[in-house]
């Protein structure tokens, strides 16, 4: 893990050497080395210093790189106008640096404090390249959303390090009461997020440049997934949990039926987001293994079918100037290609085959189920619902009249059929070689 770590390290260091397509080809080279030389076990291995790794972290970190990968090529128009690029690579890899940190190392401690650091570069992503005036707004809702439900969780990690002399995570045996519950799950579950505290998310999404859309989509929520596979080790309470698994199970319906009024290609993806992270963290609340791995499944099938929709709505951004549902209409005739990109994103939305997201939902049903199975009723309406809003989205950006400021069009660039096609390569054909993830059953 090291040798990733001093990769990394050195790269940050020498950013200002180095070109667009140079740092593109060095991330493709440590997913690489990643994927073909570590192994892919259910046990914690690979250990060094306080660094290690199993599926899950693996996992997590092998996404995080695909998609900082994939957020330098979808930010190809800072590179054209040069607005500063060596900044923003720099943050970059500092982001990325910090996430591999974050879901490499077994230190409960030093996982708070680099699940913290991975929200100044973010901030300042959003504060820098974002859009509108408003992103100072966002950028607080983030901060003090994060921050506010993040200090419980410090104060219960002194706790547990007071009472059990470790912080490591398979280590720890504590009794717990409902407080140290609620203040070791909430600052997770904000960042998820979970309903009724996901106020931060769209407003963040919307606010934020593709780059920032992307990596918050991708990789950031996903962070609040794993820390409560981490927690779960040494807390566990089924009694909690059902209230949880209520209210994001009723959340997932009434969000799902939110997005069907929204008129902002951005804030109908982030809302869509929410949805299916609720559908995650119920699956974690089932505590039963076939609704963890379903969630594991959803994280990473999520993570990039919601980075390829932001990234096709910053195509169509460009083009009209617009996120307006009401303005960007009628692109099947002037984008036709485009058009496919998004028919198979939008079925990778709403859980189709070949997709990982359907091998996800289909254990997340499964898990919840066995749960309780009262929760049938909900599943099935917000499933139906996933799938309207999506043809929702599909039919008003590709069907109807072309607006009629649009003198001029342009189909499209090579890079922006590759950004497309990357996204969509892992989230269908990993569904083929499945069963590492099945490990986790095994």
């Amino acid at each position: 893990m090291m040798k990733i770590y001093m990769c990394l390290f050195f790269s940050i260091l020498f950013i200002n050497f180095f070109n667009w397509y140079i740092l593109i080809m060095l991330l493709m080279f440590i997913f690489m080395y990643l994927f073909n030389f570590f192994y892919f076990n259910f046990w914690y291995s690979m250990l060094s210093y306080m660094w290690g790794g199993d599926l899950l972290s693996i996992s997590m970190i092998l996404l995080s790189i695909w998609i900082v990968f994939l957020m330098i090529m979808a930010s190809s128009l800072l590179y054209k106008s040069k607005n500063y690029i060596y900044e923003f690579m720099f943050l970059v890899v500092f982001l990325l640096f910090f996430l591999i940190l974050t879901f490499s190392v077994y230190n409960l401690f030093m996982y708070y404090m680099f699940f913290e650091c991975s929200l100044i570069p973010t901030l300042i992503l959003i504060f820098g390249w974002g859009y509108q005036p408003e992103r100072l707004m966002a950028g607080y809702y983030l901060l003090f959303y994060t921050m506010f439900f993040s200090l419980p969780l410090l104060l219960g990690i002194f706790y547990i390090n007071m009472f059990c002399y470790s912080m490591f995570y398979f280590l720890i045996n504590i009794n717990y009461n409902f407080y140290l519950y609620i203040s070791m799950l909430m600052a997770f579950l904000v960042k998820m997020p979970m309903v009724f505290l996901h106020f931060w998310l769209p407003k963040a999404h919307v606010e934020a440049p593709i780059s920032g859309s992307m990596i918050l989509a991708g990789v950031l929520l996903k962070l609040g997934g794993y820390g409560v596979l981490r927690v779960f080790f040494f807390i566990k309470n089924y009694c909690l949990n059902v209230y949880i698994l209520s209210l994001c199970l009723f959340g997932i319906f009434m969000i799902g039926i939110l997005c069907m009024f929204q008129v902002d290609m951005k804030s109908l993806i982030a809302y869509s987001s929410v949805a299916h992270m609720g559908m995650v963290i119920c699956g974690l609340m089932s505590m039963n293994l076939i609704g963890l791995v379903g969630s594991l499944l959803m994280m990473i099938g999520h993570g990039l079918c919601s980075s390829g929709m932001f990234c096709l709505a910053n195509i169509s951004y460009e083009r009209t100037l617009s996120r307006s549902l009401f303005l960007n209409k009628g692109f099947l005739t002037v984008m036709p290609n485009m058009c496919l990109f998004w028919f198979m994103l939008m079925i990778n939305n709403m859980s189709s085959p070949p997709s990982m997201n359907l091998l996800g939902e289909i254990m997340l049903i499964n898990g919840i189920m066995s749960f309780t199975s009262m929760s049938m009723f909900y599943l099935m309406f917000s499933s139906f619902v996933g799938c309207m809003y999506s043809m929702y989205l599909y039919a008003s950006v590709n069907h109807g009249v072309l607006n009629s400021s649009m003198t001029s069009f342009f189909c499209g660039y090579y890079i922006e059929y590759y950004l497309l096609f990357m996204h969509l390569l892992p989230l269908n054909i990993f569904v083929v070689k499945i069963d590492i993830i099945s490990l986790m059953v095994f």
